[in-house]
């Protein structure tokens, strides 16, 4: 779908019944098609990547929107935007966002409609005049897909102080420039940077809206879902190491293969996620040979294995059996193994209370609640470090994200704004 057609193709389906309570339908579909144009990409998808101009100009035309909309409105050092509106008492501020930017070609959901959905809680508040009895916050963070750096999450780890100086050396973008040179030309600095460290006391809570990016919600039949969970990575090198040999000349016996012996690993590791939990995952994403030749024998296979579950303790199982999964073949085979562990990030819990919040709501609005881990990384699980957090899905059409053809019906995003708006107030009313 061109860009030019989100406008259009959200209405088209549209349930008007559900513009009550201040929230509009029509207002968030031509947010999501302002957007779309920056950055635009053939076929219809977009390209903003993380402290970029297209970034920075969908940042300045939300910034205008929630100035409109009454928000008091700042940016730190890293980019992150900041809106703020007063409540009837002083204290920590409920907080709602997501972020603008993308991967290459992505789609026009990922990211944008948590920001326009925490902006749509304001808009509706605006139009019935309601005022919350705690403060509110809306926040766009900075860089989460991580495609500028191969490291995303950038300005929700800046604002959390979980970003170490190490780190920010060693940055490199695809140009090969460095994060000082990159802040530089977005216009703030290396130093900005590292003082947007923030007092998390100021935020009682976080709470984001995000694309399922899976078809869980779409076999359920229902248009929004709770997050159960945050699933956190940990990655692996593993490198099997035998003996290069003529592909023609050297005997079937006595042959020392990594790629035989890679292999093997590959087509096993499917088998262990379940060993360890319901909702454990492993994946081979990244694989190389060498010499990579068509007629030698490989002599050494360097695989890159992401394991992940929303529980710590099954996901560091799950690890530890696949070390033994590695260490098993190489035996069998012949062949050296070599493991190494790259990234190990903290799996992120939602609270039962909150997702019980979310469920009494959901039922309120005769939807029935689904729990589904996020097996992706969000800025929510940053922050879940340090605060309490939750997390909605919407419906993703055919599960497709990072990709032009992600969409999900307005139908279903309206939903979740009114299912968010719900959620916000009813913190709002705690004590």
């Amino acid at each position: 779908m061109g860009n030019s057609t989100v406008y259009e193709d959200l209405l088209k389906t549209y349930d008007t019944s559900l513009d009550h309570s201040g929230v509009k339908g029509e207002r968030l579909a031509c947010r999501l098609q302002e957007l779309s144009e920056i950055g635009y990409t053939e076929p219809g998808g977009v390209k903003r990547p993380g402290l970029s101009a297209e970034e920075k100009q969908a940042k300045q035309l939300v910034k205008s929107w929630m100035e409109q909309a009454g928000l008091k409105v700042k940016e730190d050092g890293a980019g992150n935007v900041f809106g703020y509106l007063e409540g009837k008492t002083h204290g920590p501020a409920i907080a709602s966002g997501s972020h603008v930017d993308s991967v290459p070609n992505g789609g026009n959901f990922d990211g944008p409609l948590g920001v326009l959905s925490a902006l749509e809680v304001v808009e509706a508040w605006k139009e019935t005049g309601f005022v919350p009895d705690k403060p509110y916050e809306m926040i766009i963070f900075t860089d989460e897909e991580g495609s500028r750096f191969n490291s995303g999450l950038t300005g929700s780890r800046a604002m959390t102080g979980d970003i170490t100086k190490a780190e920010m050396d060693q940055l490199k973008d695809y140009n090969n420039e460095g994060l000082e040179q990159v802040l530089t030309s977005y216009g703030s600095s290396l130093k900005a940077f590292q003082q947007s460290v923030r007092d998390l006391a100021e935020l009682e809570l976080f709470v984001e809206v995000h694309i399922e990016q899976g078809k869980i919600l779409e076999q359920q039949d229902e248009p929004v879902g709770i997050v159960s969970g945050i699933a956190g990575p940990a990655w692996m090198q593993v490198e099997f190491s035998g003996s290069a040999g003529h592909a023609g000349n050297t005997p079937m016996i006595g042959r020392t293969d990594s790629l035989v012996a890679a292999g093997e690993f590959v087509s096993r590791l499917p088998e262990l996620p379940r060993t360890v939990s319901n909702t454990a995952v492993a994946t081979v994403g990244k694989l190389d040979v060498s010499p990579n030749g068509i007629n030698v024998i490989p002599e050494r296979v360097v695989l890159h294995v992401d394991a992940r579950d929303i529980h710590t303790e099954p996901r560091d199982l799950l690890v530890s059996r696949i070390q033994q999964l590695a260490e098993e073949v190489a035996e069998k085979h012949g062949v050296a193994i070599h493991l190494q562990q790259n990234t190990s990030i903290t799996p992120v819990p939602i609270a039962d209370e909150l997702q019980q919040e979310l469920a009494g709501i959901l039922e309120k609005h005769n939807i029935k609640p689904v729990r589904i881990p996020s097996g992706a990384g969000h800025d929510a699980m940053i922050l879940g470090r340090h605060i309490p957090v939750a997390m909605l899905f919407v419906r993703s059409q055919d599960g497709i994200s990072h990709n032009p053809k992600e969409w999900s019906s307005l139908s279903d995003c309206v939903q979740g704004v009114h299912v968010l708006k719900a959620f916000i107030e009813l913190q709002m009313g705690k004590t």
